[in-house]
């Protein structure tokens, strides 16, 4: 009942992420400083410049939901502002050619910055322009941003903040990022190390998850830029798409390792692989073909997305339905990362406004999902590490179980001649063998002469040493070997048989023929075995209840 109620938790919150408010014009914020400003806009023409659209020449749109402009060049201009000193220009990453920033000072002047690569990314994939302190502050703030795809907005999250904000923020950004970074560094060690001991592929599954998941992070946090300041920032954009579409792939290759077999018995199985193949192939599509049909492009990435997120709560229902042990498991560790990724799906479609929050939920998200998965991985270990307990435990138990006779638990024929068979120096082997069973079966009946059976062979198992081999070979015919070094008295076995008290107080006695010699070979049983079965026969013939010797076994 509880999963039932937390499946239908993580629909209701798909559901409601898909009914939050589209995004207005510059919605959002990039980061947690600085000033947020609002932003109108207009598509760039011939013969406009930066002057002109600061001196209101150009008719700017100031309500207009940015990404239904589709592609092209485009002018922002930001609401009047008043600020001194250095001004970092902030705004969230998107696919653009280039993007110039202009300043409009008090006095009159307009200073221009200008990039086209990834030098002034900062951590958490802020862009960010530095506007130089001037006598006369700041009043107007202005982007001509070229080749802008428009899959989310022309300018997203715009805010005016500090040198030494954007200073702390980075700052907060690299202790997140690093530990996130530190986290899946740690559970790659400790999967990787688990995997050496049990060796289930659901663990490698999750490694080389781990592994895509610290790429996608390198590169959506913009330390990539900082480690190479050379690459286009639509380069680092296509690493992106391509590490976050493998990483949906990688994770559906784990839920298949993780879950019984059962769980994707039909259609489940087929139907998983080709979600994870159309992540994988759209990914790589837009990686290598983009700016060509880049919104087609895209709008198939999503959608190989959203199916990996519908394929979700069907696959939770279906392992519900089946019994999974491991669905609870599932639920704990990959609620949130299903939820944010529903929200960013819906931010990508126009359903939900863009935040630099929603933009990194796959880490939060992710960092919840490691912490949970490690409590959820350990006890699905502990769970093989039972099965596998429970499964020597029953190979032992049939193994013993097709080497002991029924009735009276001693090893049967074939255990106790692959026993015997083969040891080193001289045995003695001790042919035994009830006397008149048959009368005692006659007297007492088969179920009596069974109790017979059974108490004669307690009675053997107790007369001889422990390391001894007792089999029951026959009928009513008993073996024991022992090493010649430690033997045991024949005389005294048929002592023990004769003290035993039997079923109904019946007399029963027993003869005993014995033989000594090697046993290395199934030649050298056959030898010994005819010579103390000879003994026995001829305690037979002088009387019964008495033990005979044979020749030694050459």
């Amino acid at each position: 009942m509880a999963v039932a109620w937390i499946i239908r938790l993580l629909i209701m919150l798909l559901a409601g992420a898909a009914l939050l408010p589209a995004p207005s014009i510059a919605s959002g914020m990039a980061g947690d400083v600085g000033k947020k400003v609002d932003v109108c806009v207009a598509r760039v023409a011939a013969g406009q410049t930066a002057s002109s659209v600061f001196a209101g020449r150009v008719p700017l749109d100031c309500r207009v939901v940015q990404h239904t402009l589709g592609a092209g060049d485009f002018w922002a201009l930001s609401q009047p502002v008043r600020l001194d000193g250095d001004v970092a220009v902030r705004s969230g990453s998107l696919w653009q050619k280039r993007k110039t920033v202009f300043g409009l000072y008090a006095d009159g002047a307009i200073v221009a910055v200008s990039d086209d690569v990834s030098r002034n990314l900062q951590l958490g994939a802020i862009l960010l322009d530095r506007l130089p302190a001037r006598p006369a502050p700041l009043v107007r703030v202005l982007w001509r941003i070229e080749g802008v795809a428009n899959l989310r907005g022309i300018l997203i999250g715009p805010r005016l903040a500090t040198m030494r904000e954007s200073g702390w923020s980075n700052l907060r950004m690299a202790a997140i990022y690093s530990g996130f970074a530190g986290m899946c560094i740690a559970l790659l060690c400790y999967n990787l190390a688990l995997w050496g001991a049990i060796r289930h592929r659901f663990q490698l599954a999750y490694c080389l998850m781990v592994a895509m998941l610290l790429v996608y992070a390198f590169s959506s946090s913009g330390a990539l830029a900082w480690a190479w300041p050379e690459i286009a920032n639509n380069d680092r954009l296509r690493i992106n798409y391509l590490t976050l579409g493998l990483v949906a792939a990688t994770a559906m290759l784990f839920a298949r390792s993780f879950f019984e077999e059962r769980v994707f018995a039909g259609w489940a199985s087929p139907a998983l692989w080709a979600i994870a193949a159309a992540l994988v192939a759209t990914s790589l599509a837009f990686a290598l073909l983009a700016p060509w049909h880049i919104v087609v492009l895209e709008r198939l990435y999503l959608l190989s997305l959203t199916a990996m997120i519908v394929s979700v709560p069907v696959l939770l229902l279906r392992a519900r339905h089946v019994g999974s042990r491991y669905l609870w498991l599932f639920v704990l560790a990959w609620g949130a990362p299903v939820v944010f990724a529903g929200i960013r799906i819906a931010n990508s479609f126009g359903l939900v406004g863009w935040s630099f929050w929603v933009d990194n939920s796959t880490l939060f998200a992710m960092t919840a999902e490691a912490l949970l998965s490690s409590f959820a991985i350990a006890y699905r270990i502990r769970l093989l590490s039972n099965e596998r307990d429970e499964a020597r435990l029953q190979e032992l138990a049939a193994r013993a179980l097709a080497e002991t006779d029924s009735l009276t638990g001693l090893l049967n024929r074939r255990a106790f001649l692959s026993r015997a068979i083969g040891r080193t120096g001289d045995q003695l082997l001790l042919i035994t063998d009830i006397d008149h069973f048959k009368a005692v079966n006659e007297t007492i009946g088969h179920d009596g002469g069974d109790e017979v059976l059974r108490v004669f062979a307690r009675a053997l198992r107790a007369s001889v040493p422990a390391d001894a081999l007792v089999a029951r070979i026959g009928g009513e015919e008993f073996a024991i070997v022992t090493p010649i070094d430690r033997s045991i008295e024949p005389e005294d076995v048929l002592a023990r048989l004769r003290a035993e008290r039997m079923p109904f107080d019946l007399s029963v006695t027993a003869s005993i023929g014995a033989c000594t010699g090697p046993l290395a070979s199934e030649i050298d049983w056959k030898k010994l075995y005819r010579r103390a079965d000879r003994a026995l026969y001829e305690a037979k013939a002088q009387g019964r209840d008495r033990v005979r010797h044979g020749l030694r076994a050459a």
